[in-house]
């Protein structure tokens, strides 16, 4: 691996960590080179610098000091977005097998992209409802990132599922704890407002409702 910094010279990437870099930021960071494109070549080739899309970098993994933050990556490929689906269930502990495609909800059109890092996918919600039950998560580094809720994330799974669970209590139930292998007692433990606040949007208000029975008996019988 190519030495990046020599004696007391510190390489001008380092001090963005794994923040990614819009190409107006690189500019910047750029302003005392004569020929700034240039430097960019020489960095890609070096791997100082590593590309996400076009006009969207990240300092090369010689220059980070903690693993790459992929909801961080996601935020800021395609946005308005936030974390959602089964990447999100899985960071949250729900289901039980990792996630190699992290999966996202926005309200601009769907779109997939796939870089060096990983496979990032976006999906499409109305603007009322993907609103609800955002909240900050946290990578190792520090570095905040805007994720679904738990229960935020399970309704988007559920309203984007492309077949949609029969509308009995009896094939929800199998839906999440035979489909999704979902434990529980971590559905139990589940705060249900946001269901209801999504409820109110009006978005699959057929399916969310029979989710939120369906949830709410579940914590009934957990704690009788």
């Amino acid at each position: 691996m190519m030495n990046l910094e020599t004696g007391s010279l510190i390489h001008p990437l380092r001090g963005f960590g794994g923040v990614p870099l819009a190409r107006e930021t690189l500019d910047e960071a750029l302003s005392g080179y004569r020929r700034p494109n240039d430097k960019v070549s020489e960095w890609l080739r070096e791997g100082a610098l590593q590309p996400l899309r076009r006009g969207l970098y990240i300092a090369g993994s010689p220059l980070q000091s903690n693993p790459v933050c992929l909801p961080l990556l996601a935020n800021h490929l395609y946005g308005p977005s936030c974390v959602s689906l089964d990447f999100a269930l899985a960071w949250h502990g729900l289901i039980p097998e990792g996630v190699a495609e992290v999966t996202s909800v926005t309200p601009r059109p769907s779109r997939r992209f796939s870089n060096a890092l990983g496979r990032f996918s976006y999906h499409h919600l109305p603007q009322r409802y993907y609103a609800v039950g955002l909240e900050l998560g946290q990578g190792g580094d520090g570095l905040s990132f805007l994720i679904a809720s738990p229960t935020k994330a399970l309704c988007d799974r559920l309203v984007l599922s492309r077949g949609l669970p029969p509308l009995s209590s009896g094939a929800m139930r199998q839906w999440l704890l035979e489909d999704l292998r979902l434990d529980p007692d971590e559905l139990a433990a589940l705060n249900l407002t946001d269901i209801r606040a999504c409820l109110t949007t009006g978005f699959r208000r057929r399916q969310l409702g029979k989710l939120l029975k369906v949830l709410e008996a579940l914590q009934r019988e957990v704690t009788a």
